[in-house]
């Protein structure tokens, strides 16, 4: 089998790399680990690398900062391992970027399915990007309360023509704002819109991928008008768009 997206697992723990390596290598991925993060730099360097697997606990730098490493210089999918039970921790992984978490102990098979989704979201699996998840549901390109968004490119320029730069997480749940405006959408329904997963019952992805989408759009975050939240139900994407 031909090797397809080249994946990194950091993590400490070799059983833990050994285990994702064998089982996504025989789904085709080409697989690299390491233990921390001056070898993740090292590597990724040297080597390009679509998505990164990435274990919340690491010795030295934490998998939180790593994270904000990660998004400041290289344009990744990030999934977050955690063995930690408390909801907090996956919700500040979210808000530092992550497009998606898995608690330990893991399911290979559920991996295996977020890996994909993800890596369908950051246009990286091969044929199935860009016409899966956007395609033939509206313009390519569109405009809202001087904001630009185009789908192809995958790129935000603001009123004053600036590029905003967005996690997968946030230009997805972007996209399915636009092309779902001025309808009241639920938490689910975002979800399965803009992470092709259904939510947990403790699941505060879509909160908090609101809250970050806020802060790069909203003039005033604490006071939304562009994304309002329609209270016990969802939210709602107020601004007229426009095709271009």
């Amino acid at each position: 089998m031909e090797a397809r997206e080249h994946i990194l697992v950091v993590d400490d723990d070799p059983d833990i790399c050994d285990l994702i390596r064998e089982y996504l290598s025989g789904e085709g991925y080409r697989i690299s680990t390491v233990n921390d993060g001056e070898a993740m730099r090292g590597l990724l360097e040297r080597d390009p690398v679509a998505l990164v697997i990435l274990d919340l606990v690491l010795p030295g730098e934490d998998g939180l900062a790593l994270a904000r490493v990660l998004r400041e210089h290289w344009d990744v999918g990030i999934i977050f391992l955690t063995g930690r039970g408390e909801i907090v921790d996956r919700i500040i992984g979210l808000e530092m970027g992550a497009d998606d978490y898995l608690a330990k102990p893991f399911n290979l098979r559920e991996l295996l399915a977020r890996v994909r989704s993800v890596l369908r979201r950051v246009g990286q699996a091969g044929g199935a990007a860009g016409s899966g998840d956007h395609g033939g549901d509206g313009p390519v390109k569109a405009r809202f309360a001087g904001w630009k968004l185009d789908l192809a490119a995958r790129e935000l320029l603001s009123p004053s023509g600036e590029q905003v730069r967005l996690t997968t997480g946030e230009f997805d749940l972007l996209v399915a704002f636009v092309r779902n405006a001025n309808r009241v959408l639920s938490r689910d329904r975002l979800m399965v819109l803009a992470r092709h997963r259904e939510a947990g019952p403790l699941d505060r992805t879509i909160d908090v991928q609101v809250g970050r989408l806020r802060r790069k759009l909203e003039p005033d975050p604490d006071n939304p008008v562009l994304i309002k939240t329609v209270r016990g139900t969802g939210y709602i994407f107020t601004p007229t768009v426009e095709p271009v």
